[in-house]
């Protein structure tokens, strides 16, 4: 007999609640929960879509071996001593960190792989720790921690009850809002503008969202630091700051508009791109507003003053008294324990990549350095390689290097649904099982 039930979507972090139809193990149809209270229905082509990718034919059922250059099916038990015997070999002769995980942006959105990564990270050892974060939010988790105590305290827009919303780097009509739960971004939009508030997008490209924008800033890539001084300055000149208890706890605030006092509207329109008069209006448009609130996402963060520029949101919306306040930028639940107590110490450059000293954050170190981490050789060179849900070879720069250094290590793992680019080059590949499987093998190296 079909049964229905309720779900998150898992697919990313805009949560719409679905409504799914199963006979058995069978999925028969997924749609949007319109009593959802928070996604009213909403959903996108990829959570519909989840009936024909949990039937896909050439999604991974079984374990594959690589053996004479070919993927063959294993058992999880043959698999698992496979991984046994060449991890563990290679952790033996060469030190814990010859080992690196790649963590990929699903395992965010999956209970098992989130809480289950942190014992795997324990039993490794290893300090070659990536993910896709250096290459999406990380700069913003690291201004958060240095402004707020807290790599997870992001705050983001009230878009029901603000009046105008200022949007750089973001395209929400295609995302979702990411680190931004927000479905149906369109609808809440729109209702947005049918309140009398605007949307401005600041953007290179004129994106989706920048269509449906009241007012559209292109801007030269990786400029957005001087146009967020330059509107510091201005609104702080025309008198708009916060208000107490805001400004008591925005401790350094005078020493922050001395530092960007020398930026002038005609200095940020020559870096910008964006007359001076188009500055000089958008300070004016946000002082005027009642509920102004300021998000910037991926643009403002694959860049290289990205930790500067999320700072420098935060800065603004505390300039406009927009922080923590019913219609500003916002600070949702924390994902974790609640509250989340700040961290002891900096979890920031602690200790440094070995071939070119990046700093780690967060215990990862940044996947720019990933490919020359396996290549250089020496001690602490990385000799294998365990993905999770990721598919590196794409996700990041240089891939055709990454892939070239992937292929050359001594032993690869990787857990996925799919072949891809990157599990292509793996000698084990652990699919993400349907149901729960467990192999009876021990694995000594996580002893």
């Amino acid at each position: 007999m079909p049964q229905t039930r309720t779900r998150i979507c898992p697919i990313c972090e805009a949560g719409c609640s679905l409504v799914v139809e199963t006979e058995g193990r069978r999925v028969l149809s997924c749609r949007g929960n319109a009593n959802d209270v928070f996604s009213t229905g909403h959903v996108c082509p990829k959570g519909v879509a989840l009936p024909q990718l949990d039937a896909d034919p050439e999604r991974l059922r079984t374990p594959l071996i690589k053996r004479d250059g070919r993927h063959v099916p294993a058992t999880w038990d043959e698999a698992m001593a496979v991984i046994n015997e060449r991890l563990g070999g290679i952790r033996t002769r060469h030190g814990n960190d010859a080992v690196a995980v790649y963590l990929g942006n699903p395992s965010a959105h999956n209970i098992g792989l989130g809480t289950g990564f942190g014992v795997l990270a324990r039993a490794l050892g290893s300090r070659n720790i990536f993910s896709a974060g250096s290459v999406d939010q990380l700069p913003k988790q690291l201004a958060s921690t240095l402004l707020f105590g807290n790599d997870m305290a992001i705050a983001v827009p009230d878009i029901e009850r603000c009046d105008l919303l200022l949007m750089l780097g973001a395209n929400p009509i295609v995302s979702n809002g990411s680190l931004w739960m927000i479905p149906d971004i369109r609808g809440k939009l729109h209702a947005l503008r049918g309140r009398g508030g605007a949307l401005v997008v600041v953007d290179p490209r004129r994106t989706e969202t920048a269509r449906l924008a009241d007012a559209h800033l292109s801007i030269r890539p990786g400029t957005d630091a001087w146009l967020l001084a330059a509107l510091i300055n201005e609104l702080r000149e025309a008198g708009r700051a916060p208000s107490a208890p805001l400004a008591d706890r925005a401790r350094g605030l005078a020493a922050l508009w001395t530092a960007l006092a020398p930026v002038t509207l005609t200095e940020a329109a020559t870096h910008t791109g964006i007359a001076a008069e188009a500055i000089r209006q958008l300070a004016e448009r946000l002082r005027a507003a009642r509920h102004p609130a300021v998000y910037g996402r991926v643009g403002t963060t694959l860049q290289r003053f990205g930790t500067l520029t999320s700072f420098l949101i935060d800065a603004l919306n505390i300039q406009l008294d927009a922080l923590d306040r019913p219609g500003g930028a916002m600070f949702p639940e924390q994902p974790f324990a609640s509250p989340r107590q700040p961290r002891a110490g900096l979890p920031y450059a602690r200790y440094r990549s070995r071939v070119s000293g990046y700093p780690e954050l967060l215990g990862q170190m940044p996947a720019a350095c990933l490919a020359e981490e396996m290549e250089v050789e020496g001690p602490g060179q990385i000799r294998a390689l365990l993905t999770l849900a990721g598919n590196p070879v794409v996700s990041n720069p240089d891939s055709s290097r990454l892939a070239r250094a992937i292929a050359g290590l001594d032993f690869v793992v990787s857990v996925d649904i799919y072949l891809n680019e990157t599990t292509r080059l793996a000698d084990v590949v652990l699919p993400g099982p349907r149901r729960s499987r467990m192999a009876t093998t021990t694995p000594s190296w996580a002893a």
